[in-house]
């Protein structure tokens, strides 16, 4: 599906319920480290990606619901705390989350990554040992590569044991940014 092609679903999809609010509302943030998809479920924020528009646009309609569009209503409160994070104004996001696009061990280990202080890393290892499964590291590594709310489940937290950041959905530069911001933040003027 090509971005023409989604513009005009969210239209024909927006115009179908006669104005009514979508079940799922759907847009993006143009931010420090490029642009987010993002999506609000009547939970919480359901998306926070860095994957392309359509690809989060058909998992969010194959796996939440179908009733999706536009509504700045709904997702103007999530890009201001957006721009409050980036600018090391916010430590922790106020909008829920709505992991229901994670496996259920997922879940677990966004659970755990969502408790990691502001300002702060852990590892893998870590992370698998809080959860009782210290040897499933590939199964954490996916699960944290997976991630469908990044920023707000700060998988960026998370380095290697080794001290190096390794991987991020939006790349290296991207997660060193983050860090960067919390750790100037933590430390203040």
């Amino acid at each position: 599906m090509t971005s023409g092609e989604l513009d005009a679903l969210l239209r024909v999809t927006s115009s179908t319920y006669r104005g009514d609010s979508p079940d799922i509302a759907f847009g993006t943030y143009d931010g420090a480290v490029g642009r987010l998809v993002l999506a609000v479920t009547g939970k919480g924020a359901v998306a926070c990606s860095f994957e392309p528009e359509n690809d989060v646009f058909e998992l969010i309609s194959r796996s939440v619901g179908r009733f999706i569009g536009p509504d700045p209503r709904r997702l103007d409160p999530l890009r201001r705390e957006l721009d409050a994070y980036f600018s090391g104004r916010l430590r922790a996001f106020a909008t829920p989350v709505d992991l229901a696009l994670a496996t259920p061990f997922a879940r677990t280990v966004l659970q755990k990554t969502m408790a990691v202080p502001y300002g702060t890393t852990t590892t893998l290892e870590s992370i698998g040992e809080s959860i009782g499964r210290p040897r499933a590291l590939r199964a954490i590594g996916n699960a944290l590569a997976s991630n469908p709310l990044c920023v707000i489940v700060p998988c960026h937290r998370v380095v290697r044991e080794d001290g190096a950041l390794g991987d991020y959905a939006g790349g290296v530069a991207a997660k060193q940014h983050l860090l960067n911001v919390e750790r100037r933040a933590s430390i203040g003027p």
